[in-house]
């Protein structure tokens, strides 16, 4: 996170961070920010990421870029948000999380407008230019009781 934040405010961009106090304390927060937000925990953490944004972009990361990615994406399943959902897919990283979305579509448990709430492409600009053209898909319900 701190290279994406060192490189957008070197190319003259702002950047907002938000981190809880726990961490805070154990490590070094960054110090260059446009705007750093300390909170009392990680959820407080992501509600505040999640209200200040306007869509959620992952680049490849750890488990705490699975976690977030996937907390939108249900947040996104359950109408709590319209905001776009993508990840960068660098050199195939993403390649196994996205054949195992697949796979679960193909095996029901994800239904196709699901699963289309997630963008994924290996080019940026392609994909910026996908999430600011992006409607979210209609979801009325969760399941698929019907058998088939």
């Amino acid at each position: 996170m701190g290279v994406v934040a060192d490189a957008a405010l070197a190319a003259g961009g702002s950047v907002l961070g938000v981190i809880p106090h726990e961490i805070e304390r154990r490590e070094i927060a960054h110090g260059g920010l446009t705007e750093l937000h300390v909170v009392g925990s990680m959820h407080e953490r992501k509600a505040m990421m999640a209200e200040l944004s306007d869509a959620f972009l992952a680049l490849p990361g750890g488990i705490g870029t699975y976690e977030e990615l996937f907390e939108v994406l249900s947040w996104g399943l359950l109408g709590i948000h319209s905001k776009p959902i993508a990840i960068l897919n660098v050199a195939g990283y993403f390649d196994p999380l996205l054949a195992m979305l697949d796979q679960a579509l193909r095996e029901r448990f994800v239904r196709p407008e699901h699963r289309a709430l997630l963008l994924d492409g290996d080019d940026i600009d392609d994909l910026l230019a996908r999430m600011l053209r992006y409607e979210p898909p209609s979801v009325e319900k969760w399941l698929d009781l019907e058998q088939g």
